[in-house]
């Protein structure tokens, strides 16, 4: 299996009257780090506050009637679990979602809202897909995966196909990336559109999967992880989006807890966008590491449901501070098949 650009511009038909296409907005403050202009792709105010309803709804729409009615299940810590609830919704198909306990209120109650069962199980996203994939076994339920799935790639990829109509001369495209579902995607498409331009992936140093799977060329779980950025503390990648990383993607940077506090904060004072530390990393990738980066940079800005906890926390403790306070540690346990 893989992802074409036919692929992603076939799930942006099916997207067209359930998404929003959101806009790019340009940053001054970012741009004095690079020497150019930065635009930012607001996909914090996509329906369910990030992207994810769009791989979400794409892999549901075009399950059969049958499998529908049999309902799905999926796992997350938040946007995945709040993007399959609405699809679900929309598509009239029963949802049940696995979140790691203490994942934030905000996003549980919003997925309620939206119509999903929730069940709480583990410390991390791994261990709720675990819970998630022994559920449709024993129920007869699809898994809708949050990023191992080419329909949800597709899907995903959509954010590329709008980012290169919106800014056709794009030299960097910077993307966020934890199991690497969105950046996959978005390299695919912008790859097939504006071949010159560069495709980098972020993630947080303490939850960083994908160098070392990189090397080995196949997906490496990582022994723990400790960020603020629940977003994207994926303890190991997904085998096809690491395919089409390995192939699309130009450089994987990572970035420090205290590079996400200050993006979040940039964001939040210069642009008036509430962005989750998941969202924000690229925006710290350019705070942190703009000699990388030639202009016209792109950011997605991957989500925007952060607990008003983290961001009182985040405020209260400053930019300097606000990472070494707000870091924690998980154990990520070993698992039969897990590769290391």
């Amino acid at each position: 299996m893989t992802v074409e650009l036919a692929d992603i511009q076939a799930a942006a038909s099916l997207l067209t009257d359930v998404i929003r296409r959101t806009p790019v907005e340009l940053s001054r403050s970012l741009g004095r780090h690079v020497g150019g202009d930065v635009w930012l792709k607001c996909e914090n105010l996509q329906r369910t506050g990030s992207f994810k309803i769009r791989g979400a709804y794409v892999r549901i729409a075009r399950l059969t009637d049958r499998e529908r009615r049999a309902g799905v299940v999926a796992a997350s810590a938040g946007n995945h679990a709040q993007g399959v609830a609405l699809a679900a919704g929309l598509l009239d198909t029963p949802a049940v979602v696995f979140m790691p306990e203490g994942a934030p209120i905000p996003k549980v109650q919003a997925t309620r809202d939206y119509g999903a069962e929730v069940r709480f199980t583990g410390a991390t996203v791994d261990d709720a897909l675990a819970a998630a994939k022994a559920y449709a076994d024993q129920n007869g339920s699809v898994l809708i995966h949050p990023f191992d799935h080419p329909d949800v790639i597709a899907g995903q990829g959509t954010v590329g196909l709008e980012l290169v109509d919106q800014l056709p001369e794009v030299r960097t495209v910077v993307v966020s990336a934890g199991g690497g579902g969105l950046v996959s995607g978005v390299a695919v498409a912008v790859k097939a559109l504006r071949p010159e331009a560069k495709v980098i992936a972020v993630q947080a140093e303490g939850a960083a999967s994908l160098p070392a799977s990189i090397s080995a060329r196949h997906p490496v779980a990582l022994e723990s992880m400790a960020t603020m950025a629940d977003g994207i503390a994926v303890g190991c990648p997904g085998a096809l989006p690491l395919e089409l990383i390995e192939r699309y993607v130009d450089e994987v940077r990572t970035v420090s807890e205290d590079a996400l506090a200050r993006a979040l904060l940039l964001c939040l004072e210069r642009a008036k966008l509430v962005v989750e530390p998941a969202g924000a990393a690229g925006v710290a990738c350019v705070m942190e590491q703009p000699e990388i980066l030639e202009p016209p940079v792109a950011v997605v800005l991957s989500g925007g449901n952060i607990d008003p906890l983290l961001l009182m926390r985040v405020l209260r403790h400053g930019m300097t501070a606000a990472g070494r306070y707000l870091s924690f540690h998980v154990t990520v346990p070993d698992r039969p098949g897990s590769h290391r």
